[in-house]
């Protein structure tokens, strides 16, 4: 990613801009009492009917002096007759940092799910919403977290953003959000599972790792969903050209979806193939040259990139080989005057500023972000009764003032700049070797490419049984795999297949 694009990609990275609202600031603020709607639901599934209770509201956080400092929002679905010591329990979140955790929620796991047209404009209201036949519910309780600062979670009494608006900040404040709710509620014999998607990812890589180095508390597994757990995969500059690694096999995938190829080969499976092949042996060491590659080499490596991307050699080559996604998004259909998608690039919208370098917004946002939050705010308030006249929070700006430092737990806690916590996921694994590690990515993600979450998993320091653990599903979508609905069916199956393996 060039400076260029920085500003404009972390803006979209990995939240939607509806209903947003500035951060807190660190004035003293009333300290209201948690507020909680519980309702009595049932679902089938599968011809099963499964009896629930469904809980929403917000658990008050404490500071050391045991003063209310936070409220941390959540929604709860606790199936009725079932065993709570041997029933598994899945804590979920999306990213951001600073989205609430509706797209999870109303898109795949809750028992309720929007209804919004695939790959394209979702027709104005009335917008609908149908119940949930590959909810989680048949398999596990599920608890959505809204961390401080979204949906009803804010800032209380002398509550400070510091404390909850960063890296680590962010991974105490929502283990510690687990781990009272996990004693509360008497679920410390349950079968635990972490699933985080986008930025969720690496906030789930720290989490698993205090939770079981500061409370002792073992998961059973973590699921990442197109995860983004370090910057060196995504963000780009002079002298950093792995990301344009990483990145090209998407870039292809899309241009492919798009028919933007000159030659677009039949096999979709084998073209990908072929072009992660392509970016490891030829492409990067190509860029490891530098201003020493040249002659015959670089005209080779152009020419394949051009016919890999469907961009010109030309393009290719004013670029110095190297293209970032907010430019790819914007040239690949510039000559049918549209954009491509970013979070999902199987997406496409009419072109803003045909004469601009980078592309200012991303049709998949703008196509489902209407009737996921009008069916969520719909289903809240009329299914759960929830009657607070609070703002709920779907995303805000809490990346602009988000603390990116974080203290490597290999490291002896010395703070790094860039965070990556794939060292404490690995060393989790490694603490707490039954732990199991689910990947889901989808092929069409220009926000977290499917070759950087290979390049993660590739990435992991752990040992060959350990390896054993870990399994990497891709599908046929883009970064929320699930409003696909043949991924959606695969996401199911391989969720409920892997906690029902994982949980005793």
């Amino acid at each position: 990613m060039s400076r260029l694009s920085l500003l404009v990609c972390l803006s979209l990275l990995f939240v939607f801009p509806v209903l947003a609202e500035e951060p807190e600031g660190n004035e003293t603020r009333p300290v209201p009492e948690p507020e909680t709607w519980t309702s009595e639901h049932e679902l089938r599934i599968d011809g099963k009917t499964i009896r629930y209770q469904a809980t929403a509201g917000t658990l008050v956080m404490r500071d050391d002096e045991d003063e209310p400092v936070a409220l941390f929002g959540y929604t709860a679905y606790v199936a009725q007759g079932e065993n709570p010591r041997t029933r598994p329990i899945v804590f979920a979140y999306n990213g951001g940092p600073g989205s609430a955790s509706i797209w999870l929620h109303m898109g795949v796991l809750g028992p309720q799910r929007a209804v919004a047209t695939d790959a394209g404009f979702s027709p104005n209201g009335p917008y609908r919403r149908v119940d949930n036949d590959y909810s989680i519910l048949d398999v596990a309780d599920l608890v959505m977290l809204d961390p401080v600062g979204t949906g009803f979670g804010r800032l209380v009494g002398e509550g400070k953003g510091e404390d909850f608006w960063g890296v680590d900040p962010d991974i105490r404040s929502v283990s510690d959000f687990i781990v009272r709710y996990v004693t509360e509620q008497g679920r410390w014999a349950s079968p635990k599972y972490l699933l985080g998607e986008s930025y969720g990812g690496m906030r789930s890589g720290g989490v698993a790792y205090r939770l079981l180095n500061r409370y002792n508390m073992a998961l059973n597994g973590v699921v990442l969903v197109s995860p983004f757990m370090t910057m060196t995969t995504g963000f780009a500059g002079l002298g950093i050209d792995l990301p344009h690694v990483l990145y090209l096999p998407t870039f292809a995938a899309t241009a492919w979806y798009h028919e933007a190829l000159a030659d677009r080969p039949d096999d979709f499976a084998a073209f990908m193939a072929e072009v992660e092949r392509f970016a490891y042996d030829e492409y990067a060491p190509a860029l490891l040259l530098g201003q020493r590659l040249g002659g015959e080499q670089r005209g080779a490596v152009i020419e394949k990139l051009a016919r890999y991307t469907g961009l010109s050699e030309d393009y290719w080559d004013r670029a110095d080989l190297r293209i970032d996604e907010a430019r790819f998004t914007k040239e690949l259909l510039r000559d049918r005057a549209e954009t491509v998608g970013r979070v999902d690039s199987r997406f496409r919208g009419d072109m803003i500023n045909r004469l601009g370098e980078a592309a200012v917004y991303d049709p998949m946002t703008t196509a489902i972000g209407p009737p996921f939050l009008a069916a969520f705010m719909d289903y809240y308030h009329d299914d759960l009764g929830v009657d607070s006249d609070r703002e709920y929070v779907v995303s805000g700006s809490l990346w602009q003032q988000w603390d990116w430092k974080h203290a490597q737990p290999d490291l002896q806690g010395f703070e790094l700049p860039f965070p990556n916590t794939l060292v404490d996921l690995s060393l989790a694994m490694k603490k707490n070797p039954g732990m199991q590690l689910l990947v889901q990515q989808g092929y069409y993600d220009l926000a977290t490419p499917h070759l950087a979450t290979k390049y993660y998993v590739d990435h992991l320091d752990i040992t060959p049984d350990l390896r054993e653990n870990v399994r990497l599903e891709l599908y046929d979508a883009g970064h929320m795999m699930y409003i696909h609905e043949p991924s959606l069916v695969k996401f199911k199956s391989d969720l409920a297949g892997f906690i029902r393996a994982s949980a005793p």
